[in-house]
C-alpha cells in the first residue's frame, strides 16, 4: 500500500543514490548560486546606524567584546564572529556585509538536510530553495547584522529539536543543545526561541510511549544548553537592570499582518502557503496522505503518526515563540520585524512538508513563492542611510581635533566609521568614551537629565579657537519613526541642542551638509557646521 508519508530518515548514503546524486549537488549548487547572485545586488550600497553599531562593537579587541556588550544589550556570538572576519576579509561596507551573505547562504544546505532527513527528498528540495530565496534572507544578508544567522540558527535548532523529541533521534542531542546555545548568545530573542521550544515539548510529549526517557533527554538538551549559557548570565542580568529597548513601542494585534509581509513578503505568498501547504498538512494531519490506493483503509502507521506530531510540534515552535515575545512586548517592548526571523526555521519546515504533500497544489504554490521572492528588490537597500553622503562632504573639512556632536546617540557609531580619523566626539549624553560603541547603560535616564548647559556647554568650552563643530542631526521627518518614549526624547534633544549651538556668539555658522539631501530608506542624517571664531 502505498504513502506519501515519509518515514523519518538520514540522508542516503552516495552509493544509495546512484545516478541522483549528481541531479542533487546540481539543484542545490545552482540553488547557491543564485542565492548568491540575489543577496549581493546592494552589497556594500550603504550601511545604517544598526550596521555602524555591528562595526563598532566588533572593531573592539576580542576578549574585550564580552565585556563592551554591557553597554550594549546584546549576546556576543556575532561580534565575535564578526570580529575575526573583518580581520581576515576587511572593514568596507560590502566586505562586513560578506559574513551575512556567507551566513544566508548556509540556509541551502541546512534547509536541504533539515527537511530530507525529517520529510524526505522532496522536502528537503522544497525547504532549500526556500532558503534560498526568502526576501527576509535576502534583504538581512546585505546587512552587517545578525538576523541571516537567527534565521539559519532557527531552522537548524527547529529540525535538530524535531529529531531528538519527536523522532526520538538521540544521537542529535548534543546538535540540539549547542545550536539552541549558540541561538541564545547570538541574540536575546533566543530566550523566547528557549521558551517556545520547551512549550513544544508539551505536543511532543503526548504522543511518545517512552516518557521517562523522553523527559530525562528534555532535561540533558535544555540543561546543556542552560550550562553553555551559564557564562553570559551575570552580563544578561547587568544588561536586563541597565540596558533596554526604549525605541520600541508594544506590539499590538496588527502584527499578524507585519509577520506575513515581513518574513513572507506580503498577501499573496501568505495566501499561496496558507491554501497549499497548509492542505498538505492538513492530510497529515487528517491521516488522508494522497497516495493512497483507492478503496484502502488509510494505514496508521509509525512513520505516519511521527510526520502528524512533527506537524504540531513545528507549529507549537513556532507560534509560541511569537506569542510569548508579544506577550513580553507588552510591558517591556522588545518586538520589532527583523527581529521575527527566528520564526522562519518552522515555517519553512512546515512550508516543506505542506507543499511536498500538497501534489499538484503544492507545485503550483512553490512556483508562485519561488517566481515572487525570486525578484531582486535592491532599492530598499541601496540608501539604508545618507551617513556616507555626509562623511564625503565633510572629509577635506575636518581635521584632527575638531568636534563631532551626534544628536541621535546610537548613530555615534556610524559617524565614526564614517567620518575622518581623529576627531573627538560627543552626543547629548556627554563625550563618547569608546569610539564606535554606544553606551545604552540607562540611557533613557541620563539622556532625560541632559541639558544644553550642563552637556553641551562644557564641550564648546574647552574647544580651541578656530576648531569646527560638526552637530549631526536625525532626519525626524517620517513622525511613525518618532513616537517611541527614547526617540520622542532624542528628537526634543536634538532641537535643543541645535537651538544653543546656533545662539552661542562664540561660533559662526559656516554650511549645512550634505549640500543635497538623498532621502534615505531609514533614517537619514544632516549635518550643519560651525567654526569657533572666539572664546
Amino acid at each position: 500500500m502505498a504513502t506519501v508519508a515519509s518515514r523519518a530518515r538520514a540522508l542516503p548514503s552516495l552509493g544509495s543514490l546512484r545516478t541522483g546524486v549528481a541531479g542533487i549537488v546540481l539543484v542545490v549548487g545552482a540553488l547557491m548560486v543564485f542565492s548568491l547572485w540575489l543577496r549581493t545586488r546592494a552589497l556594500g550600497a550603504s550601511l545604517w546606524m544598526d550596521e555602524g553599531l555591528s562595526i563598532g562593537i566588533a572593531s573592539q579587541p576580542f576578549f574585550d567584546i564580552p565585556g563592551v556588550l554591557r553597554q550594549d544589550g546584546s549576546p556576543p556570538l556575532y561580534y565575535l564572529m564578526l570580529n575575526v572576519w573583518m580581520d581576515v576579509v576587511g572593514r568596507g561596507p560590502a566586505d562586513t556585509q560578506g559574513l551575512s551573505v556567507a551566513v544566508s547562504l548556509m540556509a541551502v544546505p541546512g534547509g536541504l538536510w533539515a527537511g530530507w532527513t525529517l520529510f524526505g527528498r522532496r522536502a528537503g528540495l522544497i525547504c532549500a530553495a526556500l532558503g534560498a530565496t526568502n526576501p527576509f534572507l535576502t534583504i538581512y544578508a546585505q546587512e552587517t547584522r545578525m538576523y541571516s544567522l537567527m534565521v539559519v540558527l532557527s531552522l537548524l535548532t527547529s529540525a535538530a529539536f524535531l529529531h531528538v523529541y519527536v523522532y526520538r533521534h538521540r544521537k542529535y542531542l548534543a546538535v540540539f543543545a549547542a545550536l539552541l546555545a549558540a541561538m541564545l548568545y547570538t541574540h536575546s530573542w533566543g530566550i523566547f526561541v528557549t521558551v517556545g521550544t520547551l512549550i513544544a515539548v508539551v505536543p511532543a510529549y503526548m504522543a511518545t510511549d517512552e516518557r521517562r526517557a523522553f523527559m530525562r533527554d528534555v532535561l540533558i538538551g535544555f540543561g546543556a544548553a542552560f550550562l553553555l549559557y551559564v557564562p553570559w548570565l551575570p552580563t544578561l542580568l547587568y544588561q536586563t537592570l541597565h540596558t533596554g529597548a526604549p525605541w520600541l513601542d508594544p506590539p499590538r494585534f496588527g502584527v499578524v499582518v507585519q509577520i506575513a509581509k515581513g518574513l513572507l513578503s506580503g498577501g499573496t505568498v501568505t495566501v499561496a502557503l496558507l491554501l497549499a501547504a497548509g492542505s498538505g498538512c492538513a492530510a497529515v494531519l487528517a491521516n488522508r496522505p494522497g497516495g493512497l490506493q483507492r478503496g484502502a483503509v488509510p494505514h496508521f502507521d509509525e512513520a505516519l503518526s511521527k510526520e502528524r506530531t512533527a506537524v504540531y510540534t513545528a507549529f507549537t515552535v513556532g507560534a509560541a515563540t511569537l506569542a510569548v515575545a508579544w506577550l513580553f512586548s507588552q510591558f517591556w517592548p522588545a518586538w520589532t520585524t527583523r527581529y521575527l526571523g527566528v520564526a522562519l526555521g518552522p515555517i519553512f519546515l512546515l512550508a516543506s512538508l505542506g507543499l511536498a504533500r500538497a501534489g499538484a497544489l503544492g507545485l503550483v504554490a512553490l512556483v508562485i513563492v519561488l517566481g515572487i521572492w525570486s525578484i531582486p528588490r535592491p532599492d530598499a537597500l541601496e540608501n539604508k542611510s545618507n551617513a556616507a553622503d555626509l562623511g564625503a562632504a565633510v572629509k577635506d573639512t575636518l581635521k584632527p581635533g575638531d568636534l563631532v556632536i551626534t544628536l541621535q546617540p546610537e548613530q555615534a557609531p556610524l559617524m565614526d566609521y564614517t567620518l575622518p580619523p581623529g576627531l573627538d566626539e560627543a552626543t547629548q549624553l556627554g563625550p563618547v568614551e569608546i569610539q564606535g560603541v554606544m553606551d545604552w547603560r540607562d540611557a533613557q535616564e541620563r539622556l532625560e537629565a541632559a541639558t544644553p548647559e550642563k552637556n553641551l556647554t562644557p564641550l564648546l568650552d574647552r574647544l580651541p579657537r578656530s576648531r569646527r563643530v560638526l552637530l549631526v542631526h536625525p532626519v525626524t521627518s517620517d513622525t511613525g519613526n518618532w513616537d517611541a518614549p527614547w526617540t520622542q526624547l532624542v528628537r526634543r534633544r536634538a532641537a535643543q541642542w541645535g537651538q544653543a549651538l546656533e545662539a552661542d556668539p562664540r561660533f559662526t555658522r559656516q554650511a549645512a551638509v550634505p549640500a543635497f539631501y538623498r532621502r534615505a530608506g531609514r533614517i537619514g542624517v544632516r549635518g550643519v557646521l560651525y567654526e569657533k571664531t572666539r572664546n
